[in-house]
């Protein structure tokens, strides 16, 4: 088995989810007893290799300073950005590639990904040498919409090699960098980080995750992740 390096995470958490339609960000609400930023904290701070965490915040965010998780010395507070790859960029220019040879990127509302699932992504992406990303494959049958009369369905997508993307992602920290430095410099839609890689050219390895690792997005997301995290393995 490869040695595993100390790996620095981040986590872009500077959005105002709008669609929970909340009187705060999304993270900041409660799930089970916590926010839904510490249960996701909670999750990734089981992981040994994780050493350093770099949380990418509003400049004007007044929630994070009252939570216990404001004093541990573990993570880093820093700006976020305008978009989420913007918010990651601004982390992984804080990040000594030397120290922490990979960074691993994991969306703030997902609280209830399996410690599980992160130790065997990162164990698949160092043995392979690789980045890559948590996910699962497509079951539904998929439908694609037309453009011009809306809501209605064009065509039936063939779902054969499709996958739902999750995060965690992780990959080697300079390259990664460099990937949306140039991305973002050439206007490149970026929705994720291995957006980037693809479209620097290198590969992206898919490792089979649970899809009870779901993102918190819509108000109807938070019963939901209450229930997984109440019958967790």
């Amino acid at each position: 088995m490869t040695a595993i390096p100390a790996i620095a995470t981040v986590i872009p958490a500077a959005g105002v989810g709008k669609r929970m339609k909340a009187d705060k960000p999304k993270q900041y609400l409660q799930l089970c007893g916590l926010t839904v930023l510490e249960q996701t904290l909670h999750r990734l701070k089981q992981v040994p290799a994780l050493q350093q965490f770099y949380l990418a915040l509003s400049p004007d965010d007044p929630y994070f300073p009252t939570l216990p998780l404001a004093t541990d010395s573990d993570i880093q507070r820093l700006d976020g950005g305008a978009e989420r790859a913007n918010s990651v960029l601004n982390a992984l220019v804080q990040i000594d590639a030397k120290a922490f040879p990979w960074v691993l990127v994991h969306d703030a509302a997902r609280p209830v990904v399996r410690v599980s699932d992160i130790e065997l992504l990162i164990d698949s992406c160092i043995e392979a040498g690789q980045g890559g990303i948590l996910a699962t494959p497509v079951r539904d049958t998929m439908k694609r919409s037309s453009t011009a009369v809306k809501q209605t369905v064009d065509q039936t997508v063939d779902r054969a090699n499709l996958w739902h993307a999750y995060t965690p992602q992780l990959f080697p920290t300079a390259l990664l960098r460099d990937a949306l430095q140039q991305a973002l410099a050439q206007g490149v839609a970026i929705t994720d980080e291995a957006s980037a890689m693809e479209w620097a050219g290198l590969p992206v390895l898919l490792v089979q995750g649970h899809a009870d690792n779901i993102k918190i997005t819509q108000a109807e997301d938070l019963a939901l992740a209450a229930f997984y995290l109440e019958h967790s393995v």
